[in-house]
């Protein structure tokens, strides 16, 4: 079961490991959050294995707080997830 996002405070972040049914759901949600991250301009940390991912976004260097931009940034991934598992 997925989490949701865990706010940390040194240094400013989110965390959130989202769970896949499959390795093929998996990548077409990399796909898709790899689009989503080009038009936002936002490149979060991703590690993965074969059914799951784990994303951590950063503040921006300059701040030690979490900006809009962030917090839009995982709202999208999770409405990614959701398209994902309302299509299989």
């Amino acid at each position: 079961m997925s989490q949701q996002w865990q706010e940390r405070i040194r240094p400013a972040r989110l965390e959130r490991r989202y769970d896949f049914a499959d390795y093929q759901s998996l990548r077409d949600f990399l796909d898709r959050a790899a689009d989503v991250s080009e038009r936002e301009g936002l490149y979060p940390d991703m590690g993965f294995g074969r059914d799951y991912v784990n994303v951590t976004i950063h503040a921006d260097e300059q701040s030690n707080e979490l900006g809009e931009q962030q917090r839009r940034l995982a709202a999208e991934y999770d409405a990614l997830l959701e398209k994902e598992q309302g299509t299989h």
